[in-house]
């Protein structure tokens, strides 16, 4: 079939703007982590993560209530009447403060970051490699290539998912590695599959219109993929956060 460059212009150029615009939060959000760590440290990976397709609203929230949870750097200090650190108390009075909905929206960000993290590396393996695809089911399984990739892409995000929810649970729970996988997959599980299931819908829309409007579908080569992939993931946002939403209420799942 076709290939990208049969896309018209101005949706290449579109697709180009909305990429430099994610790398450049990215950047933006990396910079500042990197002079203002984040408490827990495995946020300072998920927020420029998820600038990639949350672009300047990733950007306002990282400095609107993100920021705020980073350890000032005054020096740290014991208190011996409760015996926490001082970056320790302003993290929990900080969470204290963070409205509920904001709290769901950074935990979904949390999961989305390790989902985003696999579909990028699934996606990338199979273009490179496509061999990969056939063992998924291509040809033998399904007609089209995206569908087989599509597995490929789950296993990727739910393995980086739950290392992601891994690394949070464990230090605030401080857990034995069984503990934490087990803690991991009980946290996230819901999460993650919710995030896919509109991943895979909104790819799915996009695919079908580029297929009937142009006559071919987008792959890893062409930059619009990569901008269906960011409105994919801003749609496996508004899936997975009712899930986390649940799963916070429930106490299942660590606010942030």
């Amino acid at each position: 079939m076709p290939s990208s460059p049969n896309f018209p212009e101005w949706l290449v150029v579109l697709s180009w703007c909305t990429l430099l615009l994610g790398f450049a939060c990215s950047v933006v959000i990396l910079r500042d982590v990197v002079r203002h760590p984040q408490h827990m440290a495995i946020m300072n990976v998920v927020w420029p993560i998820t600038a990639l397709f949350g672009t300047v609203l990733v950007v306002w929230a990282y400095f609107r209530y993100g920021r705020a949870m980073a350890p000032h750097a005054a020096p740290r200090a014991r208190d011996t009447g409760m015996g926490m650190d001082m970056d320790m108390k302003m993290h929990m009075s900080g969470k204290s403060q963070t409205p509920f909905p904001v709290m769901v929206g950074k935990g979904t960000l949390h999961c989305g970051a390790g989902c985003t993290l696999g579909d990028i590396a699934a996606e990338l393996l199979a273009f490179f490699f496509p061999a990969i695809a056939i063992v998924f089911g291509w040809h033998w399984l399904f007609a089209e290539k995206i569908y087989a990739v599509w597995i490929l892409d789950f296993l990727f995000a739910f393995g980086f998912g739950i290392i992601f929810q891994y690394f949070a649970i464990v230090p605030m729970r401080n857990l034995s590695p069984g503990e934490g996988i087990r803690a991991a997959l009980k946290a996230d599980s819901l999460s993650l599959i919710c995030w896919q299931i509109g991943m895979y819908g909104a790819m799915y829309i996009a695919q079908r219109i580029f297929s009937q409007a142009y006559g071919h579908h987008a792959t890893a080569d062409s930059p619009v993929f990569w901008f269906a992939m960011q409105l994919a993931m801003i749609a496996g946002f508004m899936t997975s956060y009712p899930a986390n939403w649940w799963l916070l209420r429930a106490g299942i799942k660590e606010k942030m």
